[in-house]
């Protein structure tokens, strides 16, 4: 077994699928990290991104886990897992302390208690607060200010964006991945994770939105100046494409997830004339003979339902106020961003720019090939959302995973910048 630290893991469960990373860092340095195992598995016992069935959820796991342990030749013991579903709630939050020291000095302790006041909200019964992402700090009038420890001033302000979930959700995932040997260090919302292997610090601060579209949920984060502004997710994924498909085409659900992924294009005129006239095989349920349908067909029952979930997209977007502060534009990410004309509807729904967003190759070596996929942001993000806490543990010589697996960073881990000041 590898030294403990030696190594991180990134555990991304998902609705449909369940990846692995473990990585190492890098010889390099630079805080590059190497890729030394993958694994996936086919997810059991999930729904809208929530355990439903703990059993089958827990195999899905061990399965992922174990095809990385045995790539990699290293044991997973604390791993980082993702935080999604529908439920989940994000919101912004404020706060003015005055300063504590006779010289007006502001401290670590100052900071926390700005960011314990912006977080001292009345939450519904069942709910908890999971993380809180400070956005900026107010040094009496002055703005804009990332770490305000060893400033002088009177009044310290700041401002939070603060994720929100049920207790028995966080805690069921937490409990499948304890049962299948293993600990929870940390958990990140999935489109922040994601977010942390394909975003350049470009985009963070300059605006941009990424959108992980996963197979029952579709999450959504904000950047501008460097910092979270917004989050959200919404009840709709690749599965609905799929049983768009079922229901259209009167074809069994593999079937229809199989023509998806081989045939399927969400924008008609991505396609050429020869492609749109492409003959597509349908079994039938109960025919032994396929039919055979053009490409056109199939596109024409994916594109409505592109559109739909973009546009639920687009309209958080625009009713949060962030509509023409995007000079980055939007990210695609998750497994729903790999079907066909996905970019290029995207752009006429946002009329802005959009690409698909990849693990960052200046962020990842080792095995960088085999997570080129939007379908392994997450996970990569998680392994190296790890691997930085890691780096702030050793460099501040405390450990700061609690024992029950629960959130216990004050700010969340992929902060780097924040880190110092705790």
């Amino acid at each position: 077994m590898a030294k403990h630290g030696a190594h991180t893991v990134g555990l991304s469960i998902g609705t449909s699928r369940v990846t692995c990373i473990i990585g190492e860092p890098s010889d390099a340095g630079g805080g590059v990290l190497d890729v030394v195992g993958v694994g996936e598995a086919e997810a059991r016992g999930l729904r809208k991104g929530v355990i439903v069935k703990p059993v089958e959820a827990v195999e899905s796991i061990r399965h992922a886990v174990e095809a990385a342990e045995r790539m990699s030749g290293l044991e997973a013991e604390d791993v980082t897992i993702n935080l999604a579903g529908s439920h989940i709630m994000g919101f912004n939050g404020q706060a003015i302390v005055a300063v504590s020291g006779r010289d007006h000095e502001i401290t670590s302790e100052d900071v926390r208690r700005a960011i314990d006041s912006a977080c001292a909200i009345q939450l519904p019964a069942g709910r908890e607060i999971v993380d809180r992402l400070p956005q900026e700090f107010i040094v009496d009038d002055q703005d804009g200010i990332n770490d305000p420890v060893g400033m002088i001033g009177a009044r310290l302000a700041v401002k939070v964006h603060i994720v929100t979930s049920p207790v028995t959700a966080r805690q069921n995932a937490i409990n499948a991945v304890n049962r299948s040997g293993l600990i929870v260090a940390d958990m990140v919302l999935e489109q922040l994770a994601a977010a942390e292997a394909t975003l350049t610090e470009e985009d963070k601060e300059f605006g941009a939105a990424l959108v992980d579209i996963g197979a029952e949920t579709t999450g959504l984060v904000i950047y501008q100046r460097g910092a979270v502004q917004h989050t959200a997710v919404f009840g709709l994924g690749g599965s609905h494409f799929t049983n768009d498909i079922a229901f259209g085409l009167r074809t069994p659900i593999p079937e229809a997830e199989r023509i998806k992924r081989a045939s399927g294009c969400a924008y008609s005129q991505s396609l050429s004339e020869m492609e749109r006239g492409e003959p597509v095989e349908v079994p039938a349920v109960g025919r032994t003979q396929p039919r055979q349908l053009s490409r056109q067909i199939l596109c024409d029952i994916l594109q409505p339902r592109a559109e739909e979930v973009l546009m639920h997209v687009a309209d958080e977007i625009r009713e949060a106020g962030w509509e023409r502060q995007l000079s980055s534009g939007v990210v695609l990410t998750g497994g729903g961003a790999l079907l066909g004309g996905m970019t290029e509807i995207a752009e006429q729904v946002f009329d802005a720019p959009v690409r698909l967003g990849y693990p960052e190759r200046d962020r990842f070596g080792g095995l960088i090939e085999d997570i080129q996929s939007t379908a392994w942001s997450a996970a990569a993000g998680l392994a190296l959302v790890a691997q930085r806490a890691q780096m702030v543990e050793a460099r501040s010589g405390a450990r700061v995973r609690g024992a029950s697996g629960s959130l216990s960073a004050f700010v969340s881990k992929f902060r780097n910048r924040f880190s110092s000041i705790f």
